[in-house]
């Protein structure tokens, strides 16, 4: 099954990057995945759905331990009846 996950960390800062929205791209990038967007409001990225799951895992862990007080994320499958339009 193949996975696509969108997600973001709070707090923000529109003047840098927060650490633990770093954090959080530097397990979406190191993860085995393809598809990688990264941008200042949101992130995507798709892959395999266990490796997708690992990187949620190590996303979720990593970011709350760097400061982020809230994840926002959500998981679809890919090509799944029903799915709209990116």
């Amino acid at each position: 099954m193949r996975l696509r996950v969108e997600f973001t960390t709070e707090p923000f800062d529109l003047d840098e990057a927060p650490p633990h929205a770093l954090v959080a791209r530097e397990v979406i990038e190191a993860a085995e995945l393809d598809a990688v967007d990264v941008g200042p409001f949101g992130n995507t990225a798709e892959g395999d759905g266990d490796a997708v799951l690992a990187a949620v895992d190590a996303l979720l862990r990593k970011a709350l331990e760097a400061g982020a007080t809230r994840v926002s994320l959500q998981v679809n499958v890919v090509g799944a009846a029903g799915e709209g339009d990116r």
